[in-house]
């Protein structure tokens, strides 16, 4: 049952007829983790702790660097050398004391991803590598666990949410990891730093949404945008019988790292 003081918390949810008070109730009860503290994660973790989710879990064993203050908006120029996982916790709690944040201070691997999402409702990716991102994919698919993918470069930035044996995975899109190096570092690209905001918002958009049981989930569609067109697509996705990991004989039944893709960077860091 809601506190009086999270009535006028959430009031603006609370009237709201697609949430109301077991919506937000829902939302309190609920846990989402965030792989990734950096430029994706930063309004990811902002917004869901200011909307009530009641557990949020945060992975990234970075630290603060003066070239993420650029993008990374919850870390502050104090927060240089300080653990990623450490400076967003400050700042969700800061803004929500009704949050519990669980922050993991370590790179996400074929050896502990299992355990460390089989606790959540829903997960998010905002890594910054290939490997990461087939790895979460992989991981999700085998563990039952609903996600959402978000990648960012440049001026460009794409999402999708895979809903196991609902909807395509990212594997049905892109079935194995790029060459080492056959696609540019961000810190050779370069990303502009709003971006990040937009394709973070969209993905925190979806993880309430899925909490709340409402409105439709960017399943089988990935939202592609362009900043300087100030353009969205989005393209319809399918499930690929062929998929190595979703599909009719898949070859992925277990989870290992990709090691090929190690260093290769597709997002933003």
């Amino acid at each position: 049952m809601l506190t009086e003081d999270q009535i006028q918390r959430y009031s603006r949810h609370i009237i709201l007829k697609e949430v109301g008070g077991k919506g937000q109730m829902k939302l309190l009860n609920g846990k989402v983790l965030i792989i990734g503290a950096g430029g994706l994660g930063a309004p990811i973790a902002l917004y869901l702790a200011a909307a009530g989710v009641g557990t949020i879990g945060i992975a990234d064993a970075d630290t603060v660097d003066v070239t993420n203050l650029q993008r990374q908006v919850i870390h502050f120029t104090d927060d240089v050398g300080k653990p990623k996982v450490q400076s967003a916790a400050e700042k969700m709690r800061a803004i929500n004391p009704d949050v519990n944040v669980r922050t993991y201070e370590e790179w996400i691997s074929a050896a502990n991803i299992a355990q460390i999402i089989a606790d959540y409702d829903f997960v998010i990716d905002g890594t910054d590598n290939f490997a990461a991102k087939f790895l979460i994919n992989d991981a999700c698919i085998l563990g039952n666990k609903p996600y959402s993918h978000g990648g960012i470069l440049q001026f460009d930035g794409q999402t999708i949410t895979i809903v196991p044996g609902e909807s395509a995975c990212y594997r049905c899109i892109f079935p194995t990891p790029p060459p080492k190096d056959a696609i540019p570092t961000c810190s050779q690209a370069g990303v502009i730093g709003v971006l990040p905001a937009v394709i973070g918002s969209i993905q925190a958009t979806e993880a309430v949404k899925y909490l709340l049981g409402k409105g439709e989930l960017l399943t089988g569609r990935l939202l592609t945008y362009n900043a300087l067109k100030m353009k969205f697509r989005d393209v319809t996705i399918r499930r690929s019988t062929r998929c190595p990991v979703c599909g009719e004989n898949p070859t992925v039944t277990e989870l290992k790292d990709e090691l090929d893709a190690m260093n290769v960077c597709d997002l933003e860091k």
